[in-house]
């Protein structure tokens, strides 16, 4: 979606950004740098080189092979148990990191980097994305004005200790497993909603992008909620992150025209969230 990929050999990828200089892209080779530091079960993109053609962005990196684990489950070349379990192993160690200078600079949807505490920068975002979508939320989301009002109040009063960093869209087109070994597993495409922030807030949102649209989707992010539950993260807290989540990309990618537009109305409809907001 950011740009055009070639495989240039020698395990090496060289990418074309489409909107992006080279200054776009340093923030986020500083941040894998960061994140290559945290020596997590699974790999992760490394840029060697930024430089710039014509104003436009290029980079190189490290080529991470394997297969989408969307296919491989597709193919049943790995149960879906299988790919549940490697969601939680990822937010679980994601959990064990320790967000820096890099990951606290990124900016968040193409926008700016989050400012202040973690919850007031989170309710800032989401205060000016539901601006940008409000003639849509409004007229498809009963009580939407009185249901923002209680996520901003909710998210400002969060406090971290210890921010971890958050990959935002672990979705399974994103990991890339080899031989259906979850050892041998990667997670791509950090910089979407990549901050520094809250382990939970990855555990809310892999829940629901495990299967976003199957009639199965429903069930599989029940299942993923409850395991996050057991291992210690707050249901209500999950369920202000994926409101936060659904408010703030919910025109991303189209004015209300698309299955993501539909999917986060249909978390802000939903009525176990909405009891426990």
């Amino acid at each position: 979606m950011e740009g055009v990929v070639y495989d240039l050999g020698g395990g090496l990828v060289g990418k074309a950004w489409f909107d992006r200089t080279a200054a776009d892209v340093l923030p986020l080779q500083a941040f894998l740098a960061e994140l290559n530091q945290q020596d997590l079960p699974f790999r992760t993109p490394d840029i060697t080189v930024v430089d710039s053609v014509d104003g436009q962005a290029v980079s190189i990196e490290r080529r991470l092979t394997g297969t989408p684990l969307s296919e491989v489950l597709a193919s049943g070349a790995m149960t879906q148990q299988e790919g549940l379990d490697l969601f939680v192993e990822m937010v679980t160690a994601l959990g064990t990191t320790t967000a820096g200078p890099a990951s606290k600079a990124l900016p968040l949807l193409g926008q700016t980097a989050l400012e202040g505490e973690w919850g007031d920068g989170l309710a800032e975002l989401v205060r000016r994305r539901a601006s940008a979508s409000y003639q849509y939320l409004s007229a498809d989301v009963d009580d939407f004005d009185e249901l923002l009002e209680r996520v901003l109040a909710k998210l400002s009063a969060l406090s971290l200790d210890k921010p971890q960093i958050v990959h935002g869209d672990i979705c399974t087109p994103n990991v890339l497993v080899t031989e259906g070994s979850s050892a041998r597993a990667a997670l791509l495409d950090w910089g979407f909603f990549t901050t520094a922030g809250d382990n939970t807030f990855d555990a809310a949102t892999a829940a629901g992008f495990y299967d976003m649209y199957s009639p199965a989707a429903c069930d599989f992010d029940d299942q993923l909620l409850d395991r996050f539950e057991q291992l210690g993260h707050s249901r209500d807290r999950m369920y202000l992150y994926r409101a936060a989540y659904a408010i703030a990309t919910a025109t991303i990618y189209s004015p209300a025209a698309d299955g993501h537009y539909v999917w986060c109305v249909g978390n802000l409809t939903r009525k176990d969230l909405r009891a426990a907001l």
